[in-house]
């Protein structure tokens, strides 16, 4: 009996730490008081001016650990510098995952880079949440479930410039000026998927770098093509560049230019807001800068988030606004998780937003997933600028990824 007793006390133990073990593998990333999260940023390099979103990020979880984090736990916020580099990417997104422990990887900005590390982190079953990209590629659960995007299609945020042009402008000259790399050749690519046969009216498409120079002598080139519509894909510094020298050229095309460049802080003031008026884009944040939410009683988290930014010594309110809305839709889904913090569920509360409404999210521009539906948001809104606020243009656009979210 002594040695029964013996025996079953041992399988009991056995037991008991193999469940530890398996509770501990379960919950790697998570504590009691701290769920890790990690991040890449391009804080230095060509792209650095990007890096500002992972800043506003870090202080919304400062700001959310304030009042005391997700269901009792801090959250973590570990984000490294990758410069863009894919290569770097991988490695230290090996280093978070294998030395740090971070229990998922969130929001890390790039589509070089997010492809990068794609492969590692799905064969490890390790959530990549709401990449910041819109690649259509990054948001395909049939082949890689561990990887979810945030934001609409660069490519369908293309076709809703195009369907606006031919609605609007039927039969009137484009000319084009983008950004020379994967973004801002997704969002043209996608204004010529679009137009169709009426791509014909492209009489001029440049494309430019990042620190180009030599803008005044690109706007000039369009100008003499006669065009009516200048279509602007890239960051608002040199959107608000853009405007400005069309202006001192007194040309005055019709001017349509993509969500990330349309701040009115950041791309529309520096160009002058006389020289702005009649701007167009197709929008789903709140702008920080617009009076229209200036007494928004939804928005007391994000304005004072905003003014804790600005304390801190932050100046892009645009990207101020896309890091403070991707990390609040994270918090949801991790407060959907409840105490069950495993991988696993973290993919599975992802895939059950229901209309979700975010606090910087448009009116009517709402989250939903699903587990075959991995682009959270998939409507934006036509707004053109007044002179001094947003205006909307027709009704909430669905984008050809709506889809089901079965």
């Amino acid at each position: 009996m002594t040695t029964l007793l013996r025996v079953l006390l041992a399988i009991l133990v056995a037991l008991a730490s193999l469940g530890a073990i398996s509770e501990g593998v379960r919950q790697e990333g998570v504590s009691d008081d701290e769920i890790r999260i990690g991040n890449l940023m391009p804080y230095s390099g060509g792209l650095s001016i990007f890096g500002a979103i992972g800043k506003a990020e870090a202080a919304y979880f400062e700001m959310l650990n304030q009042r005391g984090g997700i269901n009792g736990r801090k959250v973590r916020f570990i984000s490294y510098d990758d410069k863009s580099d894919p290569a770097s990417a991988l490695n230290l997104t090996r280093t978070l995952v294998e030395e740090d422990k971070v229990l998922l990887m969130f929001g890390s900005f790039g589509t070089p880079g997010n492809f990068a590390v794609r492969k590692y982190l799905n064969e490890r079953q390790i959530p990549q949440l709401f990449v910041a990209s819109g690649d259509d590629h990054l948001s395909d659960p049939s082949l890689f479930p561990w990887t979810m995007g945030w934001q609409p299609s660069f490519r369908e945020e293309g076709r809703i410039y195009a369907n606006y042009i031919q609605a609007f402008y039927p039969g009137k000259r484009i000319v084009a000026l983008w950004q020379n790399d994967y973004f801002g050749r997704e969002v043209i690519k996608g204004m010529e998927d679009g137009l169709g046969p009426v791509a014909r009216m492209i009489r001029v498409g440049i494309a430019y770098d990042l620190r180009d120079e030599h803008l005044d002598t690109h706007v000039s080139i369009l100008k003499r093509s006669g065009a009516e519509i200048l279509v602007f894909a890239g960051v608002p510094e040199n959107a608000a560049k853009v405007i400005r020298l069309a202006a001192s050229l007194d040309w005055r095309p019709v001017v349509i230019m993509n969500q990330m460049a349309s701040s009115i802080g950041d791309g529309l003031k520096p160009a002058g807001l006389e020289n702005a008026v009649g701007v167009t884009t197709a929008a789903y944040l709140k702008d920080a800068d617009d009076p229209a939410w200036k007494d928004d009683q939804s928005g007391a988290d994000w304005q004072s988030f905003l003014e804790n930014y600005r304390r801190a010594g932050g100046t892009d309110e645009s990207a101020a606004m896309f890091g403070f809305a991707a990390a609040e839709t994270l918090a949801q889904v991790l407060r959907q998780c409840g105490n069950d913090l495993s991988r696993e569920n973290v993919m599975k509360q992802a895939a059950a937003l229901k209309d979700y409404q975010g606090s910087v999210l448009l009116p009517g521009i709402k989250i939903s997933t699903g587990p075959w539906n991995f682009r959270p948001i998939k409507h934006m809104r036509l707004v053109q600028f007044d002179g001094r606020t947003w205006q909307p243009i027709g009704d909430v656009l669905e984008t050809a990824f709506a889809g089901t979210d079965k």
